[in-house]
């Protein structure tokens, strides 16, 4: 019904920069969230920023404040994570994360993407 779709995932050294994507498609009626999460080896999935499209508010996972920023294109249903001085900390598989109310029966579902491989690493 809704679908999520990342890109800009890759390889980069320590102290680089990487810019991700995720565009919603599908029975979309309304978006009320857009996010990223991650998951490192071994680690549970952590919330790394999200932004609501009423009013605009962020939230941000303290290790990733002042280095990443979270933007969405409401018109065109896009949320972007751009990742500056990265570390080999925030290696890890990144997935989008959409809260979306769909046109069928405008129920409330939880939509994540297949998730895009960032590393860190000289």
């Amino acid at each position: 019904q809704v679908q999520l779709v990342e890109s800009g995932g890759g390889l980069v050294q320590p102290g680089g920069s990487l810019r991700l994507s995720c565009a919603a498609s599908g029975s979309i009626f309304s978006i009320n969230r857009m996010g990223w999460y991650r998951q490192a080896p071994g680690k549970q999935r952590e919330l790394v920023a999200h932004i609501l499209t009423l009013g605009g508010s962020t939230k941000y996972a303290d290790s990733v404040k002042g280095r990443f920023t979270i933007s969405r294109d409401n018109a065109k249903n896009t949320v972007s994570l751009q990742m500056n001085s990265l570390k080999p900390e925030d290696t890890a598989v990144y997935y989008c994360n959409a809260e979306v109310v769909i046109t069928t029966d405008y129920r409330y579902l939880e939509v994540w993407g297949q998730g895009t491989l960032v590393t860190v690493s000289s």
